[in-house]
């Protein structure tokens, strides 16, 4: 039988490869935990399916032409593609320490720019979009009934657009903005476009998973994935999604506007980057979750343990390793799996250490 996850109650049955598309950075800022946390789950799956014999081509794609990531290159005196250019080292840096695997395919968005003038045009095409005085904007799709209200990934409404909810594929671009032609004059690719050009040009017209942060949900991946729909006639876009639960200190979400930031560069300081990772993971993929205090050091201290029992039963223990993967292919349950490990031990501690990236 060919493996199969199970994310969310749901069966994902795989034949050979996978096309996993991982929403990736806008580079202005540097890396806190709750950007680490998106990107140590979409490794760990990758690695669960490495582990059971599947292919994964990965696409994790880098957002350089953002109006905010603009702004924050003026202030530093920079052109906006040098300036993302450092972000994306530091980031990678930080992706290195904790062990993430380098994806498949890393597009940047500067240089999707005539793949969403290709994806706007179509759109036209098909009747799923129309041009206002320069803009070509998505008609709105109404969401599921469990996403009316989430509008974490939301943008600013288009003044002339027809619906609020509309989304911008092209905009004219403002004075002094970096700006690209088009058949509706120079402008700017929409954020929702970028990412459906990016994932149509480098997997296609559909993937196995969707992973994010849960604040993508709606509407950046459901309008991503309903462009690419309208496009291609392909549905669904994504065979599978895996939104990872919104990391908070003392209640509210992490993010730079709040001012409650934890630095991965300043945690990995004090403590070992597997002990980080382990913080990350040691909880359900989809909750959100607060860091509190002595948090990272119940990490190493768990890991520290792990470690010990790895050391045990060096000949075998091959059924409770086998029990260990059944755990994660089991909707990526890796607090069952480290529970496991721990009683276990041997072989079923080595297998969760290495599948985890804990080695």
């Amino acid at each position: 039988m060919s493996p199969s996850l199970r994310l969310a109650g749901a069966p994902l049955p795989l034949v050979g490869r996978a096309r996993a598309y991982v929403c990736g950075i806008t580079p202005y800022d540097t890396t806190h935990l709750g950007h680490a946390s998106t990107f140590v789950w979409a490794d760990v799956a990758a690695r669960v399916l490495r582990r059971v014999g599947i292919e994964v081509i990965s696409c994790r794609n880098v957002t350089d032409v953002d109006d905010v990531l603009d702004a924050a290159a003026e202030r530093a005196g920079a052109r906006f593609d040098s300036f993302a250019a450092v972000g994306q080292f530091r980031f990678d840096h930080d992706m290195a320490a904790l062990g993430v695997r380098p994806p498949t395919h890393e597009p940047r968005a500067h240089n999707h720019v005539d793949g969403v003038v290709a994806l706007a045009s179509a759109l036209l095409e098909r009747g799923a979009a129309y041009e206002r005085n320069g803009a070509v904007l998505f008609r709105a799709v109404a969401p599921s009934v469990e996403l009316v209200g989430d509008e974490t990934s939301s943008e600013a409404p288009w003044p002339e657009a027809d619906d609020p909810a509309d989304a911008l594929v092209w905009r004219p671009a403002a004075a002094g903005e970096a700006a690209w032609p088009s058949p509706w004059g120079d402008g700017r690719p929409g954020w929702h476009a970028e990412c459906a050009a990016m994932a149509l040009t480098v997997l296609g017209s559909a993937i196995d998973l969707h992973i994010g942060g849960a604040d993508l949900r709606h509407p950046h991946h459901t309008t991503q994935a309903a462009m690419v729909e309208a496009v291609t006639g392909v549905a669904p876009f994504a065979r599978a999604r895996l939104h990872v639960g919104t990391v908070r200190v003392d209640g509210e979400k992490m993010a730079k506007s709040a001012g409650n930031l934890l630095l991965v560069g300043e945690l990995l300081e004090t403590h070992p980057a597997a002990a980080v990772r382990l913080l990350l993971l040691d909880r359900p993929w989809a909750q959100p979750w607060d860091v509190t205090a002595g948090a990272l050091d119940d990490a190493a201290a768990r890991l520290e343990r792990l470690y010990a029992a790895a050391a045990r039963q060096p000949g075998g223990n091959g059924p409770a390793a086998e029990a260990v993967l059944a755990r994660l292919l089991d909707d990526l349950d890796v607090p069952g799996a480290l529970d496991l490990a721990e009683t276990e031990g041997g072989e079923a501690a080595r297998t969760t250490l290495a599948v985890l990236g804990l080695a």
